[in-house]
């Protein structure tokens, strides 16, 4: 069993993971660009209105950065300022899980469940690269774990803290906060048949609240879009702002109407949850499997631990499966697809992966768990050698006390594992174990490692190291340049290349090769040049990877001085 000590020891140090990861750059383009947009919302003292750079911003809606800008107010306009919504909103997703799996399960469960979720690869990597589905995770799992307690009790107050989890997902990020919300719920009442739930009068109270809380969202689409239908969105002039964020939206992204596609392969999530959901990824098929496999059997103690295996059609559980199945099916047939879409099924599979791990354990089927628990060690090896791998090979430590301590860490591991007598204890603390030493090498090394070739970030250090101190930077096209935007404390403004010459003060430019060719052929001349490297670091390849090629995929970014014209 998972009890206090082991539960906190593995809880504190998942939260040393993200303390960890606060302090690391931010990366392009989405994070930067989010905490760009947050920004300006300070800076120009206007929170109704979104800006993507130069164009108006029709996509997600205000929370994430509304959150941003509050944590900005309250800090001060830094990296680690940012993040803090979204570790936050992990820590309730967490709670939310151990509730949701309490409530479904046992509390044993529900403890599990928060450190399954806490460790899962994806889930870590949301609160470092910090889009808007660590705050969508949190708030949308909470929702579901308060609407379920509501349709398994009846009660008010569940239903009021539901329908408000539920406002705060969909302001978050549209439609598909509601549909990944309403999805696992639906399956659990058509199999638990509570369709009495729906017709009480409370049901207008909680629709009241979910009402109330969304409107500050529709009022600021209202306000940009409505009021102004001669704007230009994507083409289009007359967009309600209102009926975007109500209907349109994730019809976009399913036909990639309005952001494009970048995938039609419909198999797209499922060999990407092969990762996502590390340390746990097998844990989790299994627990599938077996859930399938139960059902297939009209075992209804498969689907009904808690209530000792006694037949019945209403207290049974398929909110977990019925979710994950019914979200997967959708989102694989949207044309735009991303691999952090998947965040919001990691709740699920938690609650799902514990509970068949905690049956096993009341069962006493401990050869099963012996067995899981020799094969969670074998990904804890894996993930040893990706570890060694970063820190002898891709990023080199350089020093050697680290080197010790990262090897006694790895041994470490081994020794817990041989030691721990229990086999749930085992299963679970070599898991988390692994996860833990490889986000601190991530978190710790291998993303500030990694950020040196952000070239916009880079020279926003460089500026400082060289104190340069430009009041202005300028770049030649609207081509984005989120990180030097942030790290540089406001947007970059553009310049024609006409009008340098012109020029009575002195301007610094941020330009990559190509501009820069531009500029010696149209006779522009600088008096001073600084260079770094430019990698797209969210695009991972082998040639970047491997120290001995990753010269031949770097670019280059350029920040140089055109003195002005004397008078």
């Amino acid at each position: 069993m998972i009890r206090g000590t082991f539960f906190w020891i593995a809880f504190l140090g998942l939260a040393g993971v993200y303390l960890v990861g606060l302090f690391a750059r931010l990366m392009e383009n989405d994070s930067a660009q989010f905490a760009v947009m947050a920004m300006r919302m300070i800076q120009e003292q206007d929170f109704l209105n979104l800006w993507k750079g130069s164009e108006e911003y029709l996509d997600k809606p205000h929370l994430h950065y509304w959150l941003a800008a509050f944590s900005y107010s309250l800090f001060g306009l830094y990296d680690w300022a940012y993040r803090i919504p979204a570790v936050l909103a992990t820590f309730l997703g967490a709670y939310s899980c151990y509730g949701l799996g309490s409530a479904l399960y046992t509390r044993n469960t529900g403890r599990m469940a928060a450190l399954i979720f806490m460790s899962a690869q994806t889930i870590v990597l949301s609160v470092i690269d910090v889009r808007t589905d660590a705050v969508l995770t949190g708030f949308a799992v909470f929702a579901i774990w308060q609407l379920y307690r509501y349709l398994k009790e009846g009660t008010l107050t569940p239903l009021l803290l539901g329908a408000a989890g539920a406002g705060l997902a969909f302001s978050t990020k549209g439609q598909i906060a509601l549909l990944v919300i309403g999805l696992p719920l639906l399956c659990q009442l058509i199999y638990t048949r509570s369709w009495h739930r729906l017709w009480s009068p409370k049901i207008l109270l909680g629709l009241l609240i979910f009402a109330l809380v969304i409107s500050p969202v529709l009022y600021a689409y209202y306000h940009q879009f409505d009021l102004h239908p001669e704007k230009i969105i994507r083409g289009k002039n007359e967009r309600s702002g209102v009926f975007f964020i109500l209907w349109e939206q994730s019809f976009e992204r399913l036909s990639g109407e309005g952001m494009g596609k970048n995938s039609s392969d419909y198999f797209f999530f499922f060999h990407t949850f092969l990762w996502v959901f590390l340390p746990w990824t097998l844990m989790g098929l299994w627990a599938l499997w077996a859930r399938f496999r139960g059902a297939s059997k009209k075992d209804k103690s498969e689907n009904d631990p808690v209530h000792g295996g006694k037949p019945t059609s209403r207290n049974g559980e398929i909110l977990t499966t019925g979710g994950i199945c019914s979200i997967f099916l959708i989102i694989s047939f949207a044309q735009f697809k991303l691999p952090h879409y998947l965040n919001i099924t990691i709740p699920l599979f938690a609650v799902l992966t514990a509970s068949f791990l905690d049956r096993l354990y009341r069962e006493e089927a401990f050869k099963k768990l012996k067995k899981a628990g020799a094969v969670q060690l074998g990904i804890y090896s894996l993930v040893c050698a990706a570890v060694l791998g970063i820190v002898f090979w891709v990023f080199p430590l350089g020093s050697l006390l680290g080197y010790i301590l990262l090897i006694v860490g790895v041994v470490l591991g081994y020794f817990l594992f041989l030691k721990w007598g229990d086999p749930m204890v085992r299963l679970m603390g070599i898991s988390l174990y692994g996860s833990v030493l490889l986000n601190l090498v991530l978190n710790g090394h291998f993303y500030p490692s990694l950020l040196e070739y952000q070239g916009g970030s880079a020279m926003a250090e460089r500026i400082r190291a060289e104190s340069l101190g430009p009041d202005t930077l300028y770049k030649l096209s609207d081509q984005h340049t989120w990180a030097l935007d942030f790290y540089f404390g406001k947007p970059l403004e553009i310049v024609h290349i006409t009008d340098l010459p012109q020029a009575s003060q002195p301007i610094w430019l941020y330009t990559d090769d190509k501009e820069l060719e531009k500029l010696r052929d149209t006779g522009v001349r600088w008096d001073t040049e600084y260079t770094v490297d430019q990698f797209r670091i969210s695009r991972l390849q082998g040639r970047f990877l491997n120290p001995e090629t990753r010269s031949e995929v770097l670019r280059k970014r350029y920040l140089v001085r055109i003195p002005g014209q004397k008078p």
